[in-house]
């Protein structure tokens, strides 16, 4: 092979891979994962509020618990709903099962 038809074919073959690459990203831009629309994000995030609200009213006590954080420094709000959730694991479980959607769709979308 002579040296043009070398050069020749290598500017052949970075043509075909620049094309394939950047049919790839159009593609891929084209393409967002399904169900992962902001539109999904709002129906998920929805769900996910109305169950925790639910949940809420249908127990009191953890109601009255994160109702009485309201107004307190985000630092002791993490802290004192992190020892709550640690001595009531039942409650911190059924918090987690709500929130699922979520991330679920995190993973998923991201």
């Amino acid at each position: 092979m002579t040296a043009w038809a070398a050069r020749r074919m290598a500017a052949g073959l970075f043509g075909v891979a620049a094309a394939l690459a950047l049919h790839g990203a159009v593609v891929a831009a084209a393409d967002p994962p399904p169900n992962c629309t902001a539109a999904d994000l709002a129906g998920v995030a929805t769900g996910v509020s109305a169950a925790t609200s639910s949940y809420l009213f249908t127990h009191p006590d953890v109601n009255d618990f994160f109702t009485s954080l309201k107004g307190q420094p985000k630092d002791q709000v993490r802290d004192k709903a992190r020892q709550y959730l640690e001595e009531n694991p039942q409650v911190k479980a059924d918090l987690q099962e709500i929130r699922r959607p979520l991330g679920d769709f995190r993973e998923r979308c991201n």
